[in-house]
């Protein structure tokens, strides 16, 4: 079905109400997160305001974590209709595993980084070369 060129919305409209660049839109598109905009024979590109529901859903997924691969497949599954809380919920779930490896991999991080405070005030700081010998590691 096509639609009249006064529900259709330019590319700049679409940026606005979704809160992104054109660039942004561009991307999408090129990524195919979006179906090909309708040209006007200027070349302007036309798009419905399923576009920016598309573009609005996109970054609240990925505004939870989601890669923008995920939020591709997460679209078309719901562009097929057969989606639901109960078959997509898994998505979510991978996210939040990969989420709580990463706080496990800063929260090592932070304790190693602590660690090296504390020598650093006990005098055997790492970053001067120096170890807790006394020795300077550029001249060993």
């Amino acid at each position: 079905m096509v639609q009249s060129q006064e529900s259709l919305l330019k590319i700049g409209a679409v940026a606005r109400r979704a809160g992104v660049s054109v660039d942004t839109v561009r991307y999408y598109e090129r990524r195919r997160l979006l179906p090909p905009a309708q040209r006007l024979p200027s070349g302007y590109r036309l798009y419905s305001q399923a576009a920016v529901d598309t573009i609005t859903l996109a970054r609240r997924l990925q505004g939870l974590g989601m890669t923008l691969d995920e939020v591709a497949d997460a679209l078309r599954a719901h562009d097929g209709g057969g989606a639901t809380c109960e078959t997509e919920r898994w998505r979510l779930d991978a996210v939040l595993d990969r989420t709580r490896a990463r706080l496990a991999e800063l929260t090592a991080l932070q304790g190693s980084i602590e660690t090296a405070l504390a020598r650093c005030e006990a005098g055997c700081c790492e970053l001067s070369g120096t170890a807790a010998g006394g020795t300077n590691r550029a001249t060993s």
